[in-house]
């Protein structure tokens, strides 16, 4: 996946939310994981390297560098479409 490609709104979702707050692993995985084979975010996110997870203690999980790369793009994305980019 790179950031040309495009991103389900609900991956930018749970890309934006651990990125928020730190979030240890057993939360993010009781609020997006599912077992539902057409809603497969978490699982998704995970395979296409979006997520780091630390290891050791509470386990905290947070976007990769990948998946900050990815946020990162989305939100100039939206600045530029929303007129709210300006050049300096």
């Amino acid at each position: 996946m790179n950031t040309t490609e495009a991103v389900h709104p609900l991956t930018l979702q749970l890309l934006e939310w651990i990125d928020s707050t730190p979030r240890a692993y057993a939360e993010v995985l009781d609020a997006w994981r599912t077992s539902c084979p057409r809603l497969s975010i978490w699982e998704d996110a995970c395979l296409a390297g979006l997520i780091a997870c630390e290891q050791g203690g509470a386990r905290i999980v947070t976007p990769s560098a990948k998946g900050r790369v990815l946020l990162d793009a989305h939100r100039v994305g939206a600045l530029h479409r929303h007129g709210s980019f300006q050049k300096t």
